[in-house]
């Protein structure tokens, strides 16, 4: 074959062939977690410990990255992140739960999936192994928001899956020795009702696949407290928000994030200003926060797979998978962001 003619033939087998298009984009998807904000200076842990609350948030990361991975939906990664710092000794949720002034363990937790903004909470639990799982039972198998105390209880009575157990079970020596600690300083100081110095609630925001948020938040609440008290973690728009921007969970002096609807004021910055969110979540907890006198940190994330963890303590156990694949544990404040 000529020269001219065999170019010919290949240049229209060339425009014969079929057009293939370049692979698609990966979807986004994202993950933060954290395991409490508060007075977690170095040297405050052995290093054996500080090893196991690292392995205990890679742990958490891989249990919610799964999910995400299989496209499954945020709100799965979410609760599957938590429930394994509940099961941890070392986190104030769950098996780590911090005693009340009576020496019981009383359980908080709630869950909100942004796009359609539908959530659960429960607050003052003691018998639910994980509180979590109730919390995303009353979001999808009950007409309501919120249960509390022996009516959260009940409900839970009617769910075969949800596993209960012994209010002994959540009992840890560390925690004892914390509310002794916290009872005897408040004997020494008059009987005042004194905060605590660290709040080791933990909370997980997810972005899938499809381009949807959910976070959540568990927690034991504050050392000795009474009253039938409760803090910030199960209120919907003040521990816990998502919408289709934005999802936030905090951690800190409860009583502040309640008084500022923290979560809640991060996203509608995000929504109604057009903040960026690292922007938006470091003005709440750095500056407004503080401003009133309370303290603590939160993770946020947004629908692009931006994360921000702000905190005005001197530590944050947090974690975090970006949509890139990177990856990190954090606990002290001179940690890289």
């Amino acid at each position: 074959m000529r020269p001219h003619r065999l170019l010919a033939a290949l240049l229209c087998c060339a425009i014969a062939m079929p057009a293939f298009a370049a692979d698609p984009p990966r979807p986004k998807t994202a993950l933060v977690i954290h395991g409490g904000a508060g007075v977690i200076e170095r040297g405050s842990m052995t290093p054996e410990e500080e090893k196991l609350v690292r392995a205990d948030l890679d742990q958490a990361l891989d249990a919610g990255n799964a999910i995400l991975a299989k496209h499954g939906t945020a709100l799965d990664a979410v609760v599957d992140a938590i429930r394994v710092l509940e099961e941890s000794p070392r986190f104030n949720a769950g098996k780590g739960a911090v005693f009340n002034a009576d020496g019981k363990h009383e359980l908080d937790a709630s869950i909100m999936e942004g796009h359609t903004h539908r959530a659960g909470a429960v607050t003052g639990v003691m018998t639910v192994r994980s509180p979590i799982l109730l919390a995303r039972a009353v979001m999808e198998r009950s007409k309501h928001v919120m249960l509390a105390g022996q009516g959260a209880e009940k409900f839970a009575d009617s769910l075969p899956d949800i596993e209960r157990v012994p209010n002994s079970w959540f009992d840890t020596d560390r925690r004892r020795k914390q509310l002794e600690d916290a009872q005897a300083k408040e004997k020494a100081n008059a009987g005042l009702d004194l905060p605590g110095t660290y709040f080791g609630t933990v909370g997980a925001v997810a972005l899938d696949a499809d381009g949807h948020i959910a976070a959540a938040t568990s927690t034991g609440g504050m050392t000795n407290k009474r009253y039938g008290r409760v803090g910030d973690s199960p209120i919907i728009g003040a521990g816990t928000w998502a919408d289709e921007r934005c999802g936030v969970s905090g951690t800190g002096w409860g009583e502040f994030y309640i008084r500022n609807a923290v979560a809640h004021d991060i996203c509608a910055r995000v929504a109604y200003r057009g903040d960026a969110l690292a922007v938006a979540a470091e003005e709440v907890v750095d500056k407004i926060v503080p401003g009133m006198g309370g303290d603590g940190g939160a993770i946020a994330l947004d629908k692009d797979g931006n994360i921000a963890m702000p905190f005005n303590t001197s530590g944050m156990y947090r974690a975090w998978l970006k949509p890139d694949g990177a990856r990190g544990t954090a606990i002290y404040r001179d940690e890289a962001k």
